[in-house]
């Protein structure tokens, strides 16, 4: 077939872009279609993450009918972090077939070469602090809420074009009904005059997202990949996701008086919104809403977790975690969750991941970042 590759630069095009999965999946029982108001809104110029990146979609045609996807980033905050030779690709879905992931790949690196970027990461949709990875393992069960899926085929053509191994992300499933091991128990206790834990304080709103951001900038700046959050994307990120959670679904740590770590759950609302095929119109809403209010989400995810990087070797640094994770547990038990999704963890970040193996916690998924030189 011969396949061309177009911009998207138009409302109509933009939607195409975004509801192109689902006729891709249609016969995956395990895709969960996104709500396509949600991601249109994401990619809209008015979006906090363009004050300081931009973004070009394309799309792949075999005559009148789309047959893929695929974006290309370029992060500006990367240029102050020693990368401004570095791009982004994301939002890749397409058919099986070489023409098509050539085509892709050609349209998006041909961009960023002419953004002066010569190294390409990815996949991103659309920044470090959204969704990232291509799916490796654990197509057979549903992703959780922002997490990607994927098809296995992916993989070869990604790398057939060049693309190596950067890292490797896991997701851990959790029961959060679990028995507190002896060495959770121990380290909490042992920093009971030290730390207190409490709910987000709604009264102090904007203080206590400040603090979260403050932390988790810290806590990850020593990661693959990292690029901050702006206070401003962190604070539309927490009221988007205070709209659907009750404050005590966010932890935050005092050591000493001062905060040293925070974790966030989300309710996993994919399970909410799984038959709606991405459509909230025209009755949507009303089983979504249902589905919160009534029948609610039986697991949940924890998408953002933070320790500041002085206490992280030391003893307080699994302390800490442990109990803001100690807390938000029991938060899940009380909503009836009986499932809980921490990801996404560098393979690399061993420290962490024995945390969350101490309590049980089996990796479920595992996603991989790419790299290639361009020039």
């Amino acid at each position: 077939m011969t396949i061309k590759c177009t911009e998207v630069d138009t409302g109509r095009d933009l939607s195409r872009f975004v509801e192109f999965p689902h006729g891709l999946y249609a016969d995956d029982p395990n895709y969960r279609a996104g709500l396509n108001f949600d991601r249109l809104a994401q990619l809209k110029p008015n979006h906090p993450w363009f004050k300081h990146a931009q973004w070009q979609g394309f799309l792949a045609w075999d005559g009148d009918r789309p047959v893929g996807r695929i974006s290309a980033q370029v992060e500006r905050l990367n240029d102050d972090l020693g990368r401004p030779d570095l791009g982004y690709f994301g939002f890749l879905e397409a058919e099986d077939d070489p023409a098509v992931f050539d085509a892709l790949f050609n349209a998006a690196e041909s961009w960023l070469l002419k953004q002066g970027r010569t190294r390409v990461a990815g996949p991103f949709n659309l920044g470090i602090n959204q969704e990232v990875g291509l799916l490796l393992e654990g197509f057979e069960t549903p992703p959780y809420v922002m997490m990607p899926h994927g098809r296995p085929y992916y993989l070869q053509h990604v790398e057939r074009l060049g693309y190596q191994q950067a890292v490797d992300l896991l997701a851990y499933e959790i029961d959060p009904s679990f028995d507190a091991p002896r060495v959770m128990k121990s380290m909490v206790r042992r920093l009971k005059n030290r730390v207190v834990v409490r709910a987000l304080d709604r009264k102090r709103l904007d203080e206590d997202i400040a603090a979260m951001c403050d932390v988790f900038n810290d806590a990850w700046s020593n990661n693959w990949g990292f690029v901050p959050f702006t206070e401003e994307e962190f604070r539309m990120v927490a009221k988007e996701m205070l709209l659907v959670i009750p404050a005590d679904f966010i932890q935050i740590a005092e050591f000493d008086g001062r905060p040293a770590a925070f974790i966030v759950m989300l309710p996993n609302l994919n399970e909410a919104t799984r038959d709606l095929g991405g459509k909230v119109l025209p009755f949507g809403w009303v089983k979504l809403l249902w589905r919160l209010k009534v029948k609610y989400p039986t697991s949940g995810r924890v998408p953002l977790m933070g320790v500041r990087k002085e206490y992280q070797q030391t003893m307080f640094g699994p302390g800490l975690a442990f109990a803001v994770m100690e807390e938000v547990r029991w938060k899940a038990a009380e909503k009836g969750f009986k499932r809980v999704e921490m990801s996404w963890i560098l393979e690399s970040n061993q420290g962490m991941r024995n945390i969350i193996e101490t309590i049980g916690g089996k990796v479920n998924k595992r996603y991989r970042m790419f790299e290639k030189d361009l020039a």
